[in-house]
């Protein structure tokens, strides 16, 4: 369960609360779910009873336990606990390592996306600038993993080029009719990228072909890929840096680590079927010495090989937790994103999940004379969960996630 589908739930129980007279209030249209504050519990919480408290002339914890019942029919709620003044937390169904990992696999890169439309109609307008057509292009698709419906506007039709190399798809041009506005009119103004769009001609000769280079800045010729990210990667109100940085091929990049973090999983995933095991999410032992046997006839066990990560999902390793905690963040995330027309939040997002599971990698395969063992199968699934989270993400920000690197 998304926070986007916790927070319908939330809204569904105060509804029935009300129809059934247990309170008085107007429903909100929209319930706040975060992951718990200092002393809370479980996978979510809210802060609905102490939104309704006022109005409803109770106080926040006999809101809070009013809406308990309610919540604790739902599905994917295994149970709701009030804590503190009256936030109401919740631990959901399947939420132990072994069934995020086996949700993350199932959905693909589809994890985190929402089921069926929100019923929300967005228009998004933009000035003609390469960075706000850019941007606009990503909310633009976040906001459609989330259910709603989008239309894009540019205030002029944009360079051929924006739309043929940095893949762009605008719906419209020109300013919108003053009659019917959609519900939901949303300005994407970011910082604009560092250069006047146009050509600075090379001086030459008489008589030789004049070739014009791009204007200082111009993202175009990074390609599709290196482009978007440098335009996407900073905040809104933070100038993007347009450089060749972008094309390095080395940790320093961030784009490069990301997209290295895809194209290294799958060689994983390849190099596992090679040796005749596929992944499997699951307990496994706690040590990678417990794959190796506590002993033989011939003496005692190998040493185990220092490795990054040496833990199956289920361990509470810092290394495993620095994976498992942002692959179960994906779908808030994403929700984030869409509500605060971000994508930077999912670019810098993508850049934890790639270092994390970069550390992983090297304890995914077998070494030397082991076998394939449970453990093995149990880190290579948590190692293609971050892999679909990584594709999905890429793809929302239009980005190729690679096979191959």
């Amino acid at each position: 369960m998304t926070p986007v589908e916790l927070s319908r739930t939330v809204l569904r129980a105060v509804r029935r609360a009300v129809d059934e007279g247990e309170l008085r209030v107007a429903v909100p249209e929209r319930a706040v779910v975060t992951v718990p504050g200092p002393g809370g519990c479980g996978d979510y919480a809210t802060n609905i009873a102490l939104q309704l408290a006022r109005p409803a002339g109770r106080t926040p914890q006999r809101v809070a336990e009013i809406l308990r019942p309610h919540l604790l029919g739902a599905d994917g709620v295994d149970d709701v606990v009030v804590t503190g003044p009256g936030f109401i937390n919740f631990c959901l169904v399947g939420s132990t390592p072994t069934a995020l990992v086996e949700d993350i696999l199932r959905r693909g890169p589809r994890y985190g996306f929402v089921d069926g439309p929100s019923g929300q109609l967005v228009q998004l307008h933009c000035p003609r600038e390469v960075r706000a057509v850019v941007v606009m292009d990503a909310v633009a698709r976040i906001l459609r993993s989330q259910g709603a419906l989008v239309r894009t506007r540019c205030e002029a039709r944009p360079e051929p080029l924006w739309q043929d190399v940095l893949g762009v798809d605008i719906d419209a041009y020109g300013r919108p009719a003053a009659h019917g506005p959609a519900p939901l009119d949303v300005d994407v103004r970011p910082v604009p990228a560092p250069l006047d769009v146009g050509v600075h001609p090379v001086p030459a000769p008489l008589d030789v072909d004049i070739r014009p280079v791009p204007a200082p800045g111009d993202p175009v010729p990074l390609g599709a890929d290196a482009a978007r990210w440098a335009l996407l990667h900073p905040a809104a109100h933070d100038r993007p840096r347009v450089t060749d940085e972008h094309l390095v091929q080395r940790e320093s990049n961030p784009l490069f680590r990301v997209r290295y973090a895809h194209a290294r999983i799958r060689a994983t995933t390849r190099n596992a079927a090679d040796l005749g095991f596929t992944s499997e999410p699951g307990p496994a032992p706690a040590s990678h010495a417990a794959d190796l046997g506590a002993s033989t006839e011939a003496g005692p066990a190998r040493a185990p090989r220092p490795t990054p990560l040496a833990a199956p999902p289920e361990a509470t390793a810092p290394e495993t937790a620095a994976l498992l905690t942002p692959l179960a963040d994906h779908p808030r995330i994403l929700a984030a994103a869409a509500t605060h027309r971000a994508p930077d939040r999912l670019a810098r997002h993508l850049v934890t999940v790639a270092d994390a599971v970069l550390v992983l990698l090297p304890a995914v395969l077998p070494r030397g004379a082991e076998k394939p063992s449970v453990a093995h199968r149990a880190r290579l699934a948590l190692a293609e969960a971050a892999g679909a989270v990584l594709a999905g993400g890429l793809s929302l920000l239009g980005i190729d996630a690679p096979e191959h690197i």
